[in-house]
């Protein structure tokens, strides 16, 4: 537009826009004088109002998708289905021209090479729709932490799973639980719990000197703001740590800290010490009773609360996040499920000991699992996977947020590929814009209803538009604006929250359809009898009245005493006997990759996950240093996806009619067919070449000028897919090299 012109001079639209956008903006202005003026108070929250002021920051989404750019996308989208039509043409080929003289090796390459092919889409085509996503912090502080009143932001709930102190070194252990006493999320709304699947007093003694230890570690670390806060790899860093720092006090802190820090490692190491020569008669507490741990195999269940129930203080006279000791019982004859096992047993026992500890806690919808040797590198990344659990628009139909996961310790060549890079950023980021990634077992914040076995909430489409008339913001007439209307439900949204409120209170299990800001429409599934809960839970009154707590609560009329009572029941060896513990609700038995197995359950009720990469990277954990190391975690994943291969719960035939996107079943079956290629790649590797040095036959007959142009186009394509992957991924070519 000339702006030496006047608006009138390009016509009626342009005037009419004008007059409609000072119109708008006076009716912002408008309605933001009327919030400042009531404070806040009375303002409907809910997001209903076509008038809301869109200026106001905490009402904004609290992340965002970042797509792909066409540029980079598109021509890669091309070459895949290009290298599909030459693959076609490529088999074609092959079973048209066999090869006489050695026609049972031609057979055998040419079903290797088709496997080779299905291998090929089963991997290809969920990365067809790659995504990045961004958060926002501020806007979550904005909407959850207003000043002057309590922090809305959830409960958290972070469990650290460890079984044997002598292969898990207590000292990494006591650092990741430091970082998470530490993080940068409300006292109140953190608890860590320490799962000693060995029930080893070792274990438990360096709990005891850790929790002492944060007394003045973690205020340390709030007062100077300082990252990573594990105070071994904080320590270690060389990079100036004065940068940013403007106290004249930091240096001779962290210097005294550094020092309080040195003498906890030589107490920590006295205890292992002591450890590597176990007394004849077992070990002793200091009131002179036996610890129940001494037979690994048959003891009792044992809780124990370091910080949160009394002298949950630091050295400033401040709250600490909750710590609590859980080992689970034992006895000879019952199958424990190894890890699965023992995170069901923490999801059963929080419940009722958050009740136990104190009466006005909330019991956390949200919890976080991480292995003993990852800590937070990042003390916001809680407030990462939140911007998206707590996002009125998506969050109600997450299950879970996954984390990348990053290694100390690598050398820079990183010989052993442990940094998966590939799959971290181009596997991971392909299904995020389908269903959303797998889950891969640390680095996950979950859902606890997504936990319970419960199908995602179903949002109640919007009514489609029957003809082809203008939006009824335009100025111009609609051609079906006397068109009858359909009755709309009139009843105030106070009335159906007491309805559903209501319901609730008589005993009903969550509902299972999710109450979703803005959506109208709310629908609640029938109460359930008890009976069936207790089938489902385990026989738990307690346990089972807690479940029904979406979003918080505790029991009223319960004594601590009673409490944990049940606390100890739920995470004795038979209270899972005859439930759908391990079946349906919590972590899935039937694999020793207990995580790929939990999310697929997840995925096939309907709920999508979240793939989540900050820009400083949230956590971060030891990796094997040695290729046996390496090797031995690579079989076990391999196992892992053969027992599932093998099981009711193949991607194959298992949960059609569900939830499960059909590009997020590819990506399952591939996870779990993996392992079979290695019998087609050997016998294609070795089979002929043997055969053609004995025999002098080949399985590929003489090429013409039309054979020989696909055999290089399938190369070319081969290339192309490989670079252009590169390219939208970001991954450099020694990584994509090393993981070939």
């Amino acid at each position: 537009m000339d702006p030496s012109k006047d608006l009138a001079a390009y016509g009626y639209g342009s005037v009419a826009w004008k007059e409609r956008m000072e119109s708008w903006k006076q009716r912002q202005e408008k309605l933001q004088t009327m919030k400042n003026e009531k404070g806040g108070k009375e303002w409907d929250d809910d997001g209903d109002n076509p008038d809301l002021p869109l200026m106001d920051e905490a009402r904004q989404p609290l992340s965002r998708k970042l797509p792909i750019s066409s540029s980079q996308i598109n021509p890669y989208r091309m070459i895949i289905v290009i290298r599909l039509v030459v693959l076609g043409f490529f088999f074609h080929y092959r079973v048209m021209h066999p090869v006489n003289d050695a026609y049972a090796l031609w057979l055998i390459s040419v079903i290797c090479e088709i496997w080779f092919g299905l291998s090929w889409i089963l991997d290809q085509f969920p990365k067809w729709l790659p995504i990045d996503r961004e958060t926002y912090l501020d806007r979550l502080s904005l909407r959850y932490e207003k000043e002057g009143q309590p922090s809305q932001l959830a409960p958290v709930d972070i469990f650290v799973s460890t079984v044997d102190p002598l292969k898990e070194p207590p000292l990494v252990m006591a650092n990741t639980v430091l970082s998470i006493l530490a993080v940068d999320y409300p006292v109140d709304k953190v608890s860590c719990y320490v799962s000693d699947d060995g029930a080893a007093m070792l274990t438990f003694e360096a709990l005891s000197e850790t929790s002492e230890f944060a007394r003045k570690w973690v205020p340390f670390c709030k007062k100077f703001n300082i990252e990573p806060r594990a105070p071994e790899f904080y320590f270690a860093q060389k990079i100036d740590y004065l940068k940013d720092k403007v106290e004249a006090s930091f240096v001779k802190e962290r210097r005294a800290m550094k020092r309080e820090y040195e003498e906890f490692k030589v107490r920590i190491n006295a205890l292992v010490a002591k450890a590597q020569k176990v007394p004849e008669e077992g070990w002793t507490m200091q009131d002179g009773t036996p610890w129940p741990g001494n037979n690994v195999r048959d003891h009792p269940g044992m809780i124990q609360v370091f910080l949160g129930q009394s002298g949950g203080h630091d050295s400033d006279g401040n709250e600490l996040p909750r710590l609590v000791y859980v080992s689970r019982e034992k006895r000879p004859g019952y199958n424990h499920h190894k890890k699965a096992g023992a995170m069901n047993a923490l999801v059963s026992v929080i419940r009722i000991h958050l009740s136990w500890v104190s009466a006005v806690l909330t019991n956390a919808p949200y919890l976080l699992n991480l292995d003993c040797d990852h800590y937070f590198n990042n003390s916001k990344a809680i407030r990462e996977a939140m911007c998206f659990m707590m996002d009125p628009l998506i969050g109600k139909r997450v299950c879970y947020v996954q984390f990348p996961q990053r290694f100390d310790g690598i050398d820079r060549h990183d010989r052993y590929a442990n940094r998966n890079t590939v799959f971290f950023y181009i596997n991971m980021k392909g299904l995020d814009g389908i269903q959303g990634p797998i889950y891969v077992g640390t680095g996950c914040v979950f859902r606890r209803l997504a936990l319970y076995g419960y199908d995602a909430p179903k949002a109640k489409k919007p009514p489609t538009r029957t003809c082809n008339c203008l939006p009824k913001w335009c100025c111009c007439g609609c051609c079906c604006s006397g068109t009858k209307k359909k009755k709309k439900n009139t009843k105030p949204k106070t009335e159906l929250k007491k309805r559903f409120l209501k319901k609730k209170d008589a005993g009903t299990p969550p509902p299972l359809e999710g109450i979703e800001e803005g959506i109208e429409g709310i629908e609640t599934e029938n109460p359930t009898p008890q009976h069936k809960l207790e089938k489902k839970f385990g026989q738990s009154s307690v346990f089972v009245a807690l479940t029904m707590l979406e979003d918080g609560g505790t029991l009223k009329g319960t004594s601590p005493a009673s409490l944990l009572k049940e606390a100890i029941h739920v995470i004795s060896c038979g209270y899972e006997d005859k439930t759908e513990w391990g079946k349906e609700v919590g972590w899935i038995y039937g694999s020793i990759t207990e995580d790929i197995l939990t999310g697929f359950k997840m995925h096939c009720h309907g709920w999508r996950s979240i793939y989540c990469i900050p820009a400083r990277p949230a956590l971060k954990g030891s990796a094997p240093i040695n290729l046996s190391d390496r090797l031995h975690q690579v079989l076990r994943w391999a196992l892992g996806s053969i027992e599932i291969f093998l099981s009711r719960h193949c991607p194959l035939w298992y949960g059609y009619g569900g939830g499960l996107k059909w590009l997020e079943r590819l990506s399952y079956i591939n996870a779990t067919v993996y392992p079979w290629t290695s019998i087609p790649l050997l016998a294609y590797c070795t089979l002929p070449a043997v055969c053609c040095l004995l025999t002098g036959k080949f399985i590929t007959p003489e090429l013409s000028n039309v054979a020989s142009l696909w055999f290089l186009s399938l190369f070319i394509c081969i290339f192309a897919t490989s670079i252009l992957e590169m390219r939208w991924s970001g991954v450099g070519i020694e990584e994509w090299w090393r993981n070939e």
